[in-house]
């Protein structure tokens, strides 16, 4: 049952009911790592794909000067490498854990054959499949119509509906992301995200403490943030 539940929480199954939830978690083996493992390398075949459910994971590709590029920081109940079942079935880029956790596998071979026998699980794959299209389609309105302080204050805002506290009109933030990992989700360096947290400072609408932000003007935060909404 526990495996059922840690599936659900996922983005790309969380259009299955109970029975196909069961099928696949009849499938799946959870996977313990430490940090700096790696779990796939580049050019590896791809043997399945990844549900994260602790810790987190960097996706990184190492050009032929040993220059790294990191592609994505992957967070809990996000899912990665599922674009490695198809094309030329290799993974194409590194998997590296950033902070030890633990992450469930799915075996390409188990996972389509459920996709073969079972048409009602391939269905509601595919509105979930969907929904996550949508998803990155805001991801990249954000970084193509919107400066940073905008798509900046957008995760804020988003940010202190999960995770804050407010107390006499005063939001506090936990952030829950290291600078460079927010830099490379919002599109930009992490010498500008510095440069935009200090404007936001500066002009009374924020503070920062750490990993956490407080913010002092939400209203204009929020304003802010609408001018890519």
């Amino acid at each position: 049952m526990e495996m059922i539940e840690l599936l659900k929480k996922s983005l790309l199954f969380s259009g299955l009911n109970v029975d196909d939830l069961a099928e696949l978690a009849a499938i799946t083996v959870r996977r313990k790592f430490v940090k700096g493992e790696v779990l796939f390398s580049e050019g590896e075949e791809a043997t399945g794909f990844y549900l994260l459910v602790s810790g987190s994971i960097k996706l990184c590709r190492v050009s032929p000067d040993g220059r790294e590029k990191v592609l994505h920081f992957v967070h809990p109940r996000e899912t990665f490498a599922e674009a490695a079942f198809f094309g030329d079935g290799r993974y194409p880029a590194e998997a590296r854990a950033q902070a030890a956790g633990e992450a469930l596998y799915l075996p390409k071979a188990g996972f389509l054959d459920l996709m073969s026998r079972n048409s009602n699980f391939s269905l509601n794959l595919v509105v979930s499949l969907s929904l996550m299209l949508r998803q990155f389609v805001r991801q990249i309105e954000e970084l193509s119509f919107a400066d940073v302080t905008s798509r900046l204050a957008s995760f804020l805002v988003r940010r202190a509906a999960e995770k804050s506290a407010s107390y006499g009109g005063i939001t506090y933030i936990d952030l829950g992301i290291k600078k460079g990992e927010l830099a490379s989700r919002l599109g930009t360096a992490s010498e500008t995200i510095s440069r935009t947290l200090r404007k936001l400072k500066d002009d009374g609408v924020i503070e920062v403490q750490g990993s956490r932000v407080v913010v002092h003007q939400m209203e204009k935060l929020q304003r802010l943030a609408e001018r890519h909404e």
